[in-house]
């Protein structure tokens, strides 16, 4: 198609905005060009001072509003020294497993390197991840993901502060600027809004367009994402709120490690330490028959032969349980009352073949012992 005559830039502004509002992208322009027979090159030029990235143009940040809002800028009061150390604090209970000597090289090697760590619930994803940070000496800063959170939760935005309003930064540039490690935990609940997140997600930083400033990141800074899916949904309804995560956002993950459990090796020293750091002693029978009694529910969980789990989360709770109760029945008893009752009992009458000093209680006394469980503090 032939060039028409050059147009105005008002007419070009004013036809952008009705089509595509005051943010559009390159593709965007090259199709009103070939609609209005206009030179994209041309129109470019026209819009060059509201050009804020390669191929972005935004119509509300003129260079003048720009400098308007520098002037105007207040940086938040700074926090007293001892509120910004952000490295997690050594667990001495945590036992290494699963993914995390991996984990922790990538965080040792400082190289910018999104890491995605996906596995069932209660697997230690997410402890994992705390706990290299804390031996690598290592900032981290996590992020708890759901369907509501947005941009301004993630970047920033203005905030008041003593009548006016002042540009706060998010978790993300915080993590951006400290060279910290961000984590995205459970960031399949989350909606295509994390998509403000692609630019970072390539290590390129970001332009922060309200204020028009542009945060590059800091050497260090990286981002693992947690999630109990591979951000494809949960088709069997297990993790109710999962959605499909843009293929796009997830390419930008250079590596996905998939989470197990642990072995019941692993899970008796977890048990075993969680039981010492509450001074309980004499009760490494106990640890281990926990840890067969979870080993033999996932085997058959994984058989389809049924639809419920036993998490080490879960088994951890047992063992806190029974230090407040002092009695290994009732531990078992409320901490599986989550369950429906007839995989409840299924439960029960399994740690009764495991355990021969396990007292199996009526069904009355199952029932009823849900009446204590709102006594028990939370874990």
């Amino acid at each position: 198609m032939p060039y028409k005559n050059s147009v105005t830039t008002d007419y070009i502004i004013t036809s952008l905005k009705t089509l595509f509002g005051v943010e559009f992208t390159s593709a965007d322009i090259r199709g009103w060009c070939a609609s209005n027979g206009q030179n994209y090159q041309t129109v470019c030029s026209k819009l060059a001072s509201y050009k804020v990235s390669h191929g972005r143009w935004n119509l509300e940040v003129t260079q003048d509003k720009v400098e308007e809002i520098e002037r105007s800028y207040v940086a938040p009061p700074a926090l007293p020294a001892v509120e910004q150390n952000l490295i997690p604090d050594k667990d001495d209970t945590f036992v290494k497993f699963g993914s995390f000597a991996d984990v922790k090289k990538i965080l040792h090697s400082r190289l910018f390197y999104p890491t995605f760590i996906t596995g069932l619930s209660g697997n230690g994803k997410t402890f994992s991840v705390e706990q290299a940070c804390a031996q690598l000496n290592r900032e981290l800063i996590r992020v708890n993901i759901t369907i509501e959170t947005d941009e301004d939760d993630l970047i920033g935005g203005f905030r008041l502060v003593d009548g006016g309003t002042v540009w706060h930064n998010g978790p993300v540039i915080e993590a951006l600027q400290r060279g910290a490690v961000l984590l995205l935990d459970e960031i399949d609940l989350t909606s295509n809004k994390i998509l403000c997140l692609q630019s970072i997600l390539e290590g390129k930083g970001v332009f922060l367009k309200k204020i028009g400033k542009f945060v590059k990141p800091t050497p260090g800074f990286n981002i693992i994402a947690t999630a109990n899916t591979k951000g494809k949904g949960s088709e069997d309804g297990r993790f109710i709120g999962t959605n499909v995560l843009n293929e796009a956002f997830l390419e930008r993950f250079c590596v996905t490690f998939e989470q197990p459990y642990p072995t019941s090796a692993i899970e008796i020293k977890i048990l075993q330490g969680i039981a010492a750091s509450l001074n309980l002693t004499e009760i490494d029978d106990f640890c281990k028959r926990l840890a067969d009694w979870g080993d033999v529910i996932r085997k058959t969980f994984y058989d389809g032969g049924i639809d419920e789990i036993i998490s080490t989360r879960r088994l951890v709770h047992i063992i806190r349980a029974y230090s407040i109760f002092g009695d290994k029945a009732k531990a078992i008893q409320v901490c599986i009352n989550r369950f429906d009752d007839e995989t409840k009992t299924a439960f029960l009458e399994l740690y009764d073949k495991i355990d021969a000093d396990f007292v199996m209680p009526t069904s009355t006394q199952v029932s009823a012992i849900g009446s204590d469980i709102d006594t028990m503090p939370p874990f």
